[in-house]
């Protein structure tokens, strides 16, 4: 009896030891669909952001408060969400574009975890320890139509400095109000950029925007670098090799450039493409697992330990992937015209039909096509088909082309 008791109890100090010590990281990704958002489309609208929203409100009452600061052109509300009381103020604000919502759900995500887990360690030490700010959907009106630019057709993202649309004055009087130490701007870029000229997908890119011409590295940039590298850490325990670093040529009119020069050490993180990921669920869960273990850093006061030649190296973000190559197929055109051979590249589009969203095919380029990358390579070679049916920025069928070159 008594060595049975012994047992158990070496048995479950085992097993308490070894789940304690599995990293913060790797927990919320393994358990991840355990208190993900119920968010099934990345084209939610405002209106259905305001209903997770509300329900946060009601669960985290206490922890969680929302407030309304304005409205969009349209009249749709923008609302900051405040959690912890802690003298680090973290800022995030995402969807300024409209059609670039992979953060926003995982916002809702990280809302989810800390709910679920409200009483953790981690979580008790993130509230205690950092102020969070949350904007979510800074272009409602642009959400609303799954489209780039807001209703007045400005790019949200080059008005820092007229501040000509209500959603930017809103943004910038957050900023204003909380003077936040830390910033991350959360967006969505084209999912077929590489990593520098590898065939590797940029699964996400970073950047720690310049604040001026001469992108000089003050204190406050030094300090978003740190963040940056924290992140690269995080994301390459998933996607090694899948992270690039964007462009950091100063543009005046950026609000991530203005941020940093107001004082707020700020990182864009870009979510781009993955394999089978249309909608980028598995990205939205990266960024879900990089928030959170990256407030778990800051909380700690251990990013600033981070060595930023980790960000310095990544490999630049480049736009030399095609969803679909169709390699050396061989078009025919009239008697006039002798047959040529080129290469296609195709994208795969996302389009919102009668109320479904689908997947369709266009041609976007015709030649050379060697020096690119795809996820997907159809050799075509000696096979001839009719030019008609691959007309650049046409939209086809693939079930049918593939059928035309299997001849």
């Amino acid at each position: 009896m008594v060595k049975g008791v012994s047992l158990f109890f070496i048995l479950t100090f085992i097993t308490m030891t070894s789940v304690s010590q599995v990293p913060f990281s790797r927990q919320l990704f393994d358990t991840y669909d355990t208190y993900a958002a119920p968010i099934t489309s990345n084209r939610f609208t405002h209106a259905e952001l305001t209903q997770h929203i509300d329900g946060f409100a009601t669960s985290l009452n206490g922890i969680l408060t929302v407030e309304e600061l304005g409205r969009s052109a349209e009249g749709r509300g923008l609302r900051l969400l405040k959690l912890g009381t802690g003298p680090t103020k973290v800022f995030f604000w995402s969807q300024m574009h409209g059609d670039e919502p992979t953060a926003t759900m995982a916002l809702m995500d990280m809302l989810s975890y800390i709910r679920d887990h409200r009483d953790s360690p981690e979580i008790r030490r993130i509230l205690s320890e950092t102020t969070l700010l949350i904007l979510p959907m800074v272009n409602p009106d642009g959400a609303e139509r799954f489209q780039r630019r807001t209703v007045y057709g400005i790019d949200m993202n080059r008005d820092a400095a007229r501040l000509q649309t209500p959603e930017a004055k809103i943004l910038k009087s957050v900023r204003d109000r909380y003077d936040p130490e830390i910033g991350l701007n959360l967006h969505d870029m084209d999912p077929r950029f590489t990593v520098g000229k590898t065939d590797k997908v940029a699964g996400i890119a970073l950047l720690t925007p310049a604040f001026d011409y001469a992108k000089t590295d003050n204190a406050v940039r030094l300090r978003a670098k740190h963040v940056a590298a924290e992140l690269v850490g995080i994301f390459s325990a998933y996607i090694d090799g899948h992270i690039s670093k964007y462009d950091d040529a100063y543009e005046p009119r950026a609000f991530g450039d203005n941020m940093q020069g107001w004082g707020t050490s700020t990182v864009l993180i870009e979510s781009g493409g993955w394999k089978g990921d249309p909608q980028k669920f598995f990205l939205r869960k990266l960024n879900c697992v990089a928030f959170l273990t990256l407030l778990q850093s800051i909380a700690a006061r251990a990013y600033d330990k981070a060595d930023i030649a980790a960000y310095d190296a990544l490999g630049d973000n480049t736009r030399a992937l095609y969803d679909i190559i169709v390699e050396k197929v061989t078009l025919r055109y009239d008697k006039t015209i002798a047959p040529v051979t080129v290469d296609l590249g195709i994208h795969m589009d996302e389009v919102k039909k009668d109320g479904t969203i689908r997947r369709q095919a266009r041609i976007t380029e015709l030649g050379d096509l060697s020096t690119f990358h795809c996820f997907e390579r159809i050799n075509a070679e000696g096979v001839t088909i009719d030019a008609s049916a691959v007309k650049l920025e046409s939209v086809v069928n693939m079930d049918h082309l593939r059928t035309l070159l299997s001849k």
